[in-house]
């Protein structure tokens, strides 16, 4: 499928797990992709790169730009940087809760205020925020992340009503505990990784965690000139956690 043939994307946090595999998706669909990300110079030949803190002004309109004079625009915003944080809500002193929020919201802010001016320039313009299963699930021991991640959602759906007149559709992803390099390093970090991974596949009822091409996916749908009627949507990749309840372990 070449649905992307001719479009433009960037995608931050693209070095690794799910960023990484949206840029890969897009770019087997047709588009030219850029990265931006903290370690831009550790990627895939077809992917070009391009260094950027989300957390810091300059550096993100400096990335955007570059990012756009050397696709020749942007069509598709792919928001994906973020960190984690564990903890209940005292968990975290305020340096902390300033830290994730300026990464994980603010960040998205900076980067979509950046790229307005290109998007609004497009036929196809399309942003894709990745929230988590934590912005509408009581996670525990997820306090800052999930407050982060429940300002996204609602990030999503203003910006997806703001940029009608724009005709720039704004959607995001929910993942649930998706098997990723940063998942792997909580769970290394863990005083029995096996037994946490069994913990964290159980609670997903498909018994399993999701993966990054299955997010990827997602993005790549919602971001498709396809799915030009779908705006201010949050679609679950979470193995059915957010809205089943099954009675007990499912047997496979």
């Amino acid at each position: 499928m070449t649905d992307f043939e001719g479009l433009k994307a960037v995608v931050t946090g693209g070095a690794s797990g799910i960023g990484l595999a949206a840029a890969r998706r897009l770019r087997t669909r047709g588009a030219a992709v850029a990265v931006l990300d903290l370690r831009a110079d550790d990627l895939p030949d077809e992917l070009t790169g391009f260094r950027c803190d989300v957390s810091d002004d300059g550096e993100v309109r400096a990335a955007v730009a570059a990012a756009a004079a050397a696709l020749g625009g942007i069509d598709v915003l792919v928001n994906n940087a973020g960190i984690g944080a564990q903890g209940d809500v005292a968990a975290n002193d305020d340096g902390e809760w300033h830290r994730v929020l300026d990464v994980n919201v603010v960040g998205m802010a900076r980067v979509s205020r950046a790229a307005l001016p290109h998007l609004r320039e497009s036929s196809s313009a399309a942003i894709v925020n990745t929230c988590s299963i934590a912005a509408w699930a009581g996670l525990p021991s997820r306090a800052l992340y999930s407050a982060s991640k429940g300002a996204v959602l609602a990030l999503t759906l203003a910006m997806a009503t703001d940029h009608l007149p724009d005709r720039i559709r704004v959607n995001c992803v929910c993942p649930g505990t998706a098997d990723t390099p940063w998942v792997g390093r909580l769970l290394d970090s863990a005083a029995d990784p096996a037994a946490e991974r069994a913990a964290l596949e159980a609670r997903q009822p498909m018994g399993r965690l999701v993966s990054a091409d299955e997010v990827a996916n997602a993005i790549v749908y919602l971001a498709s000139p396809q799915s030009g009627s779908t705006t201010g949507t949050t679609l679950a990749v979470d193995g059915g956690m957010y809205g089943l309840r099954p009675r007990g372990p499912v047997q496979h």
